[in-house]
């Protein structure tokens, strides 16, 4: 008996006999905290913006944060009557390209399907009002609108809330950055440098 053996041996004799049942109701959420101000919190400390609005003044502050863009994409499912500006609308029938993203002064608005309060996550599942993944990866700024009972204390909640967990996920904590080997924090190497979140009430 070679090593390997002698360890997969040792193993498999201290292995359960009968099936082992793993409790799934760990950590249903995060009790006791304000989910909004921690979300707040984490974004602001991600160096994202954020701004308030409420479904009357959403479209206001829409337009402020994208009145400097050259070109506004958004998703097809995202409602009309938050813009009162020309928005370029992506969809199937005539998706926009990478390079049209990819240029200068593009800004991309999408919805969420969850926030996390507890890591400051915002989660995209390819919904129509938050479309393909390539929209909130490639331009330079992206502006996504939260509604706050979509935000959940902690991870499992989150992951709860998902209407398909089968869609394609994009998990955005914060703008493009990452960080080397001695902790130097690069922002833009990947994805867009700016992220602005607008956290509305109904």
């Amino acid at each position: 008996m070679n090593a390997r053996e002698e360890i997969l041996a040792r193993v498999r004799a201290h292995r359960p006999s009968a099936p082992v049942t793993v409790p799934r109701d760990y950590l249903p959420d995060v009790a006791g905290i304000d989910v909004v101000e921690v979300l707040v919190d984490r974004l602001v400390d991600y160096k994202a913006g954020v701004h308030r609005a409420s479904a009357a003044s959403l479209a206001e502050v829409l337009g402020a944060l994208v009145a400097s863009s050259a070109t506004v994409v958004v998703p097809p499912g995202l409602p009309p009557e938050w813009f009162t500006g020309p928005v370029v609308r992506d969809s199937a029938d005539a998706p926009v390209s990478v390079g049209t993203l990819d240029a200068a002064g593009v800004t991309v608005v999408t919805g969420c399907a969850v926030a996390i309060a507890a890591t400051g996550t915002l989660i995209l599942d390819a919904a129509p009002d938050q479309g393909r993944r390539v929209l909130s990866l490639v331009p330079d700024h992206h502006v996504c609108v939260v509604w706050t009972d979509q935000i959940a204390g902690g991870v499992p909640a989150a992951l709860a809330r998902l209407a398909d967990p089968s869609r394609p996920l994009t998990l955005i904590s914060g703008p493009s950055a990452t960080s080397d080997i001695e902790l130097n924090r690069v922002e833009g190497v990947h994805g867009p440098r700016r992220l602005d979140v607008v956290i509305a009430t109904r």
